[in-house]
């Protein structure tokens, strides 16, 4: 007989907490009961509210109304409307405090059904001090996990529901910026113009295009050079191997902003001082920053020099994993260096570097200082809808945000950064032998 779950299950669905106090745990009842008139006196105040922000956001605009004044003359006043975003804001704090709720609800019923049962097997139900020592003895991690998890959800989690829920509005100037003009949803229609319509998509394709180019040449160049350079301070016979990686680490220890604005003045074209070192041998100065090709090519010289000490400084450390009995099985099998760097070396630092490799194409994709600093995303490029010809992606979304105020357009982009970076890490993460082999090196 399933009496007192039964009882029990149906008292908690009924309302929280009564299926804990109907299995005399009356504490435990309280609190779920407490959680319930706490929510019902929140949801009651602001729930319809929420419902008709997150479907209307908004229906009045600010805007100037004829009044009569106090000596009877008609005149204009400021009349505060709907502002969208505060409202969009609003609304999903509450729906996520609604689905904190649920949750709640649910966890009440699963408890409450679950105690019931152990009623009908002839188990005394624990009292509210026995509760305690359980969680702090079996559950202390997950309950003082709450928090946190509390943290990220509010301050992580809703500013990214936030930043998609934007692209399917059209939230932009000069029509749709509020609280004088209202936002409204428009569905898909950002993301058809952005990959459909001419005048976006063209600057869309571009700019994704350098910034795979940029990924791939930025990862490449900074990795394999910073394996080169250890791999040559690793030498047999190189003297004064601290002063080498003293001054090799020395791009690294400066500031990254400091480095990249430094470099900025150097590449100028018409006053830096690597155009006038060619002058002095007779050579005409090239435009770095200042043509487009030029420009690409400078912006990934500049990240191999922030970049490679990085890569050096990691695979120094691998270097120093590598069993030395695998190189002299090699040399007794009489394996020259090139063989032994190819058989041994190379699989092992790539076989402990892949996570962090994929780590540095992710985050070039992102790599915002780099660019920005540097040519602020130009040369200028006519061709391009409010971007230059070094913009990433992430820089484009920038300069639609606070330069052009295109806040939808600069949220579907996010989005698809987001899709981008999350389907080529999951994908390597998952088909890395580092994860798959993850205890070949212990």
């Amino acid at each position: 007989m399933d009496r007192h779950r039964t009882r029990a299950t149906l008292l908690s669905i009924l309302s929280l907490g009564l299926g804990q106090i109907y299995n005399r745990q009356y504490v435990k009842g309280a609190i779920f009961l407490l959680v319930e008139v706490l929510g019902i006196a929140y949801f009651i105040n602001y729930l319809s509210f929420a419902f008709w922000g997150i479907i209307t956001l908004g229906e009045t605009p600010t805007g100037f109304v004829k009044v009569k004044s106090a000596s009877g003359m008609m005149v204009s006043k400021l009349v505060q409307g709907d502002h969208s975003i505060i409202i969009m804001i609003q609304s999903l704090i509450t729906l996520l405090f609604l689905v904190l709720f649920i949750i709640a609800y649910i966890m009440n019923i699963k408890d409450a059904n679950r105690i019931g049962g152990l009623r009908d097997s002839g188990h005394k139900p624990n009292n509210f001090k026995q509760s305690v020592r359980y969680i702090l003895d079996y559950k202390f991690a997950q309950v003082f996990l709450v928090l946190p998890a509390m943290g990220i959800l509010f301050f992580t989690i809703m500013p990214i529901i936030f930043m998609i829920m934007l692209a399917f509005t059209n939230y932009s100037a000069p029509d749709h910026i509020p609280p004088a003009k209202l936002v409204n949803w428009v569905g898909f229609e950002t993301f058809t113009n952005l990959v459909a319509l001419g005048t976006w998509s063209h600057t869309f394709y571009g700019v994704l295009t350098w910034t795979i180019i940029w990924a791939i040449l930025s990862t490449v160049t900074t990795y394999f050079g910073g394996m080169l350079v250890a791999l040559l301070v690793n030498q047999q016979g190189i003297k004064f191997k601290g002063l080498w990686r003293t001054i090799l680490i020395i791009p690294y220890a400066i500031p990254q902003l400091i480095s990249l604005l430094v470099m900025k003045n150097l590449f100028n074209g018409q006053f830096g001082p690597i155009n006038q070192y060619f002058g002095y041998f007779g050579l005409s100065g090239l435009p770095w920053l200042t043509d487009p090709f030029w420009a690409k090519v400078t912006v990934i010289v500049v990240n191999m020099w922030v970049g490679i000490p990085v890569s050096m400084l990691l695979i120094m450390g691998v270097l120093t994993t590598i069993p030395k009995d695998m190189y002299e099985a090699a040399e007794v099998d009489g394996a020259t260096g090139f063989q032994k760097f190819k058989i041994v070396t190379l699989p092992m630092i790539l076989f402990t570097t892949a996570p962090t490799l994929i780590t540095q194409f992710a985050g070039n994709i992102n790599n915002f200082n780099a660019i920005f600093l540097l040519t602020a995303g130009n040369p200028v490029n006519g061709d391009y809808q409010y971007a230059g010809s070094t913009d990433l992606l992430v820089t484009w979304l920038y300069k639609l945000t606070l330069d052009q105020n295109k806040n939808n357009m600069a949220s579907a982009v996010g989005i698809i950064i987001f899709v981008i970076v999350a389907s080529f890490s999951i994908y390597n993460y998952r088909r890395t032998r580092s994860f798959k082999e993850e205890d070949m090196i212990q």
